[in-house]
């Protein structure tokens, strides 16, 4: 009898990126305003949260949470992904998030977020497979990295499948 690995899971806050491999769930609570980049490269299981707060890329001189900004976050991802032996060609993306939560007319930060990150997915070659974005209700992320699956909530709602990786790629 084989022994079945223990999977660990990893909260990813504010402004912070975590990568892992197949034993590994990646999960983001409360999710706002921020938008929560799921990354995965199924050839070699490999996967990575990118909890994004603001678009566009940190100022220069700004070292201290770096990530929290849009472009820097998705280069750390791919960093991280391919430290552990991924392929930028093979990434593709989900993201959740960008709800007005506080439902304020002018709060344009939302779409600013989603705006900057497709563009830099696009600019990268990076496919998005799948959005649970806008709206006005909270969401949390989980990433199941060995099932390739991106599930997530919406208020209070039961977790939904969001995406999951076609039966017979590598990995399954």
């Amino acid at each position: 009898m084989g022994e079945e690995r223990m999977k660990r899971t990893i909260d990813v806050y504010t402004g912070e990126v975590k990568a892992g491999e197949k034993d590994t769930i990646l999960r983001a609570n409360a999710i706002a305003s921020c938008i929560v980049v799921a990354a995965y490269d199924s050839i070699k299981n490999v996967g990575a949260l990118a909890h994004v707060m603001i678009p566009g890329t940190a100022p220069e001189g700004r070292v201290l949470q770096r990530t929290r900004y849009a472009a820097n976050a998705i280069e750390e991802l791919i960093d991280r992904m391919t430290l552990l032996g991924a392929h930028q060609d093979l990434i593709e993306t989900c993201l959740v998030g960008g709800g007005n939560v506080l439902k304020r007319d002018d709060d344009m930060i939302c779409q600013e977020n989603l705006a900057s990150i497709e563009k830099i997915l696009n600019e990268k070659g990076i496919k998005i497979r799948g959005k649970a974005v806008g709206g006005t209700e909270r969401r949390t992320i989980l990433f199941d990295i060995e099932k390739g699956s991106v599930h997530y909530t919406e208020g209070d709602s039961k977790e939904m499948l969001l995406w999951k990786k076609k039966i017979g790629e590598k990995g399954v």
